[in-house]
Order: C-alpha cells, then structure tokens, then sequence
C-alpha cells in the first residue's frame, strides 16, 4: 500500500481543489451581480471542503482526520444547497449546474469511503 506523505498527494484533496476552481467564473459572476453574501458563503464553504482535507491530514492520527474529513463532507453539501440557490436565481444554467453537481457527488462519494476506509 502506498503511504502518502503530503495532503496535495490526497485525490480527494485534488478533487475539492478542482471543484474550487471550477467555481471561480461562478463566484465572479456573483460579484457582477453584487450578490456579495451568497458569493463569500459559497467561496467558504467551498475553501471549507479543501481546507479541512489538509487541516485534518497534519493532525497526529486518524481519529481527528476522519473528523475533518466528516466536517468536509458537511461543507461539500454545504455547497450542493449553495448551487440550488444560484440555479434559482439564474447566476447558472442548469447544464452547469448539473456538472458542479456532479463534481460534488463524486466528491462526497470518495470522502465517504475514504472515511468508511480509515474507521476499518
């Protein structure tokens, strides 16, 4: 089994930050329209995914990894409502809607058995 040494080794780490990027046109679109608020929850809740990823990697043990871990995949739903409210309010199209959607779920579903991996 490989051993990762550096949380930027982590592909669910390497997906929360694609998905951070993928948001960038989004959260300009958000200043355009001067929805300053649903802008910088977005942009948090997003960073909180990736962020959590890397803050439990460098604590010492699983215990509190899987914590971070669970506390992302909160985030990451987070951010599934957050992309309802923008599709309601027409910030996206529902085809780009749909594929940050997707990005989400792919996500949740590797933190998932990444979590269900360091409890076994």
């Amino acid at each position: 089994m490989v051993t990762i040494k550096r949380f930027e080794d982590l592909e669910v780490w390497q997906l929360a930050r694609l998905l951070n990027v993928n948001l960038i046109s989004l959260l300009e679109a958000l200043i355009e329209a001067k929805n300053y608020d649903l802008k910088s929850q977005l942009d948090r809740s997003s960073g909180s995914v990736m962020d959590n990823i890397s803050e439990g990697f460098e604590r010492d043990g699983n215990r509190e990894f899987i914590q971070f871990l669970a506390i992302s995949k909160g985030s990451l739903g987070e951010v599934r409502s957050q992309l309802y409210r923008v599709l309601d309010r027409k910030f996206i199209d529902k085809e780009k809607h749909d594929l940050l959607q997707d990005d989400c779920l792919v996500l949740a579903s590797k933190l998932g058995k990444f979590i269900n991996y360091l409890n076994n």
